[in-house]
């Protein structure tokens, strides 16, 4: 059937759109790859893009295919698609895509019903486990879970996990060949019940498409043009499916920022974004930087967070550019226990809700579920609404499904009446009264229920003569894609949870070291490097205010020990009473102090590294490994061995450190003036020579 055309010209569609915007939009079709910061309109300039190529008469509706990671992203573009007229185009996500395409192609693959589709794979690992005699425990049963998804999203099998484990360097949750037997019993369970598990939907669909030529003449005859968002977050086997939907066609529109890759963990990679030109070499490349979110401080305060991150590749580093008025400046705030530190963000909230900013305009991020406790606390004693994100689905909510029953009838027998005053008068019969209930529970249904009929008013502007019927079929089509409508109430979510979303005020809460970067995360670069990455998406929710918090203790009166995050360092004003720790009298101090938080040094090898145990390392370790180069160079010459130049302490601290005179390296323990004048300047030419 014929998708109806796109309703403005090709030239109209261009409008409004900033100068980088419009040269994606109006790129000629081919490879395109736009590198998109944070809050540039990326999700606008692709969905103008297609309905440009559409509207230029380069491919039509149908024959398009938007894929992004999650279902709230997927939704959101088919309504921008929508609104620019574009009736036809599929906006999915990659899972959901695959599924509609193996539930096509099954028949003619495999030659029976397609399977089903496991609601969770916890069960049948289960199984596995037990038949492979190793711990049922169900944290462990997660993290093999966990390790199976990684395996499959990046095409590993269980004969080929120890050896990819062991080159990787994975913390498996028990020996590398046990979680190998693990994944081979739960494929064969999961295939001796005729189930799949949702890589397994990606996994399927590509083989269809390789191995079976007449599936993949078919399905590329139906889709010419494919746009991947959030192209940083493109696992192996994402990439693979990809490829066979493509079958060697360039019409291809990627989009991403590879700042914001902090999915690695499930095997995610930004190396085919960074890798894009060199696939295509011909691809017309945009950088779009203006961010239209955040405020100008906001915007600085994330420069600041990325512009400190080591090793970046030459294609992530876009700096944002601030396009909005002036705004308040970030807050910094220390307290001494999580629980104060909690109430005092519960009262800046009632602050800015008594100022008029939504509920629903104000989140609360923290980087592990379990911060949520206290905060949900906080809230209730002061009578704040929260919604917790991952919590309980809007469309699983009793309140919701019975309004769902009553829309659906009401479509089939429409009442007369504007589509805002029928949903009204609909709901007004589950419950939706004309004022408010004072708060709880009946509250927060209240609210639900009103979250539709705001739904209904903005499907009413967006398309004129919106019906009963168009508005239960777009219910149902977000139900399915589990893409809710707002619900007034503060976000509690994580760091993970909140990517892709944006709010007027955010408090990142607990920025304490353990915590943010995660403990687990010490000792790997690359590890610490995606939990600042985590940390610039934080900061880059925020469009006017921006709180960040941490406290030195996690109960009350429990000892001071903790340390504010390593990413705070350089971004707290120097006035501010928290940028550095006061220290001790001179009078009483006896041993050195550290050079970052200024408390007295314990022990020998902290006076070396002139820092404490607690504070965090900034180690160059390629300037150490050519340290320690150098040294076994110099050894052999003076026919010593390697600790009477340099010990391995002393090389440690010069890379912390790195000293840019002699008095530098003088500073140092365990350099003194021999030390200097034997070895003072190699050393510095080669820090110089580093650098």
């Amino acid at each position: 059937m014929a998708s109806a055309p796109v309703t403005k010209s090709p030239t109209g569609l261009l409008d409004g759109l900033d100068p980088e915007q419009r040269a994606a939009a109006a790129a000629p079709r081919g490879p395109v790859c736009v590198l998109a910061g944070a809050g540039t309109g990326k999700t606008r300039t692709i969905t103008h893009r297609i309905a440009h190529l559409i509207a230029s008469g380069h491919v039509s509706a149908g024959q398009v295919l938007a894929v992004t990671f999650t279902a709230r992203a997927a939704g959101e573009m088919r309504t921008r698609l929508r609104a620019l007229g574009v009736d036809g185009a599929q906006a999915l996500t990659f899972h959901a895509a695959a599924r509609r395409q193996l539930r096509y192609f099954w028949p003619r693959v495999v030659g029976d019903r397609m399977w089903d589709l496991l609601d969770g794979k916890l069960r049948l690992v289960a199984q596995a486990a037990q038949r492979t005699r190793v711990s049922t425990d169900t944290e462990i049963l997660r993290d093999i879970a966990s390790e199976i998804e990684w395996a499959k999203a990046s095409l590993i099998s269980p004969e080929d996990y120890p050896a990819q484990a062991a080159r990787l360097q994975r913390d498996t949750p028990m020996q590398a060949a046990q979680v190998a037997e693990v994944y081979r019993k739960y494929e064969e369970v999961k295939n001796a019940a005729r189930m799949l598990d949702f890589d397994d939907l990606l996994l399927h669909t590509t083989a269809a498409l390789e191995d079976n030529a007449d599936v993949a003449r078919e399905f590329r005859d139906r889709y010419r043009c494919f746009v991947v968002d959030e192209y940083q977050d493109v696992t192996p086997l994402q990439q693979r499916l990809l490829d066979a939907w493509l079958g060697g066609r360039d019409d291809i529109t990627v989009v991403g920022d590879a700042n914001q890759t902090i999915y690695s963990f499930g095997g995610a990679s930004p190396r085919p974004l960074l890798d894009f030109t060199r696939r295509f070499p011909e691809a017309t490349v945009v950088r779009l930087e203006r961010d239209y979110r955040s405020t100008p401080q906001v915007v600085e305060l994330a420069n600041k967070v990325i512009g400190a991150a080591r090793g970046r590749p030459a294609g992530s580093r876009l700096k944002l550019i601030g396009q909005r008025p002036d705004g308040p400046e970030p807050r910094f705030a220390e307290f001494d226990d999580e629980p104060t530190e909690a109430g005092a963000v519960a009262g800046r909230v009632r602050q800015l809700l008594d100022a008029g900013v939504p509920a629903s305009e104000i989140a609360i991020l923290y980087r592990v579920n379990a911060q949520s406790e206290v905060y949900e606390q906080a809230l209730t004693d002061l009578e704040i609404p929260y919604l917790v994100r991952g919590g309980e689905r809007f469309f699983e909510r009793r309140e919701i499904r019975q309004a769902m029953v009553s829309l659906r009838t009401a479509a089939a027998d429409p009442p007369a009446g504007d589509l805002v005053t029928a949903v009204r008068a609909v709901l007004a019969r589950v419950g939706l009264t004309e004022q408010p209930p004072s708060g709880g529970a009946a509250k927060e249904r209240w609210d639900a229920l009103l979250a539709l009929v705001e739904l209904a008013e903005e499907l009413a502007a967006s398309v004129e003569g919106a019906s009963m019927g168009r508005y239960v079929a777009e219910l149902e089509q977000r139900a399915a894609a589990q893409h809710p409508p707002t619900v007034e109430g503060v976000t509690l979510a994580s760091l993970h949870a909140a990517k892709g979303l944006e709010w007027d005020a955010v408090f990142l809460v607990g920025l304490a070291e353990g915590t943010m970067p995660i403990q687990r995360a010490d000792g790997d670069e690359a590890a610490i490097e995606e939990e600042r990455r985590l940390f610039y998406v934080g900061v880059t929710r925020a469009r006017e205010q921006l709180w960040l918090s941490w406290s030195l203790s996690r109960h009350p009166g429990g000892r001071r020990h903790r340390r504010r995050s390593r990413f705070l360092y350089g971004l707290i004003p120097e006035e501010h009473p928290t940028a550095r720790v006061p220290r001790r009298a001179a009078t009483t101090r006896t041993k050195p102090s550290c050079r970052m938080c200024g408390e007295q040094l314990a022990n020998t090898l902290e006076v070396k590294l002139g820092r404490c145990a607690r504070c965090p390392s900034d180690l160059d370790e390629a300037l150490l490994t050519r340290l320690k180069e150098w040294r076994a160079e110099r050894a052999r010459e003076l026919k010593v061995p390697p600790f009477v130049v340099f010990t391995d302490a002393t090389l440690v601290a010069i890379a912390e450190q790195r000293p840019d005179d002699q008095r530098g390296l003088v500073a140092i323990s365990g350099i003194g003036p021999t030390k200097v004048q034997r070895f003072g300047d190699e050393v510095l030419s080669l820090l110089r020579d580093h650098a």
